[in-house]
């Protein structure tokens, strides 16, 4: 049995008292009714966006993409210059790597739910500032809610931060169910949230014990959503 989820986090600065739409705090219906609200947070979002000044140079808004009923959601930092040209989430080498964890885990990239912490490229692929998350997170929580899937897996440090407010090192957190808190008057329950390595770190560490590692941590996801593992 998947070990019991832990109380939830606190929700991060970025995310505490940001205006979440009544229509994205109620339960999502078919289908159909989550994919419709996951493209009006996208136009939204796109009306919106601040065109944060440190975040210049970019082309594209990456909102996300996949199955809008995804029982795992994969959560990434930001979209890098393959993503910000292409428009979408994790499609260069880091996103091959990504395809590669989805297939290890018996699921296609359809069946998944792809998003970033960021909606758009900050220069140079840098870590993103807190104002551009606080500028994005809201969105993140939106989507979340729409899907409302069974696992979220945290890809890297960002993330986590972005996801839960822990400042901690993801080589100390990956592998340890964590859980993230909907905001108050969501219907939504916590969702467990699996924090690992991020695609890029795996291409950059390409090690025996960081395989075994990401590959322990799919597959107490594939346990926590009933794929078996």
């Amino acid at each position: 049995m998947p070990a019991a989820v832990p109380p939830a986090a606190a929700a991060p600065a970025a995310a505490r008292g940001a205006r979440i739409p009544d229509s994205s705090l109620r339960a999502p219906g078919d289908r159909a009714d989550r994919a419709a609200r996951l493209e009006e947070i996208a136009a939204r979002h796109a009306a919106s966006c601040p065109h944060c000044v440190r975040a210049t140079g970019w082309t594209n808004l990456v909102f996300g993409e996949g199955a809008p009923d995804a029982a795992v959601m994969f959560v990434g930092e930001a979209p890098g210059e393959i993503e910000d040209r292409a428009g979408r989430p994790f499609v260069g080498p880091a996103g091959e790597k990504l395809d590669e964890m989805i297939k290890a885990m018996g699921l296609a990239r359809d069946d998944v739910y792809i998003a970033n912490v960021l909606k758009a490229r900050p220069p140079g692929n840098r870590t993103p500032l807190p104002d551009e998350v606080a500028a994005c997170a809201p969105f993140l929580v939106e989507q979340i809610l729409a899907v409302q899937p069974k696992a979220i897996v945290a890809l890297g440090g960002s993330a986590v931060r972005a996801l839960l407010g822990i400042d901690t090192g993801i080589t100390r957190l990956r592998g340890e169910w964590l859980a993230w808190e909907p905001p108050a008057g969501a219907d939504c329950p916590p969702i467990p949230v699996m924090p690992t390595y991020h695609p890029s770190y795996v291409l950059r560490t390409y090690t025996v014990e960081v395989r075994r590692q990401v590959w322990h941590d799919l597959r107490a996801v594939m346990a926590r959503v009933g794929l078996g593992g």
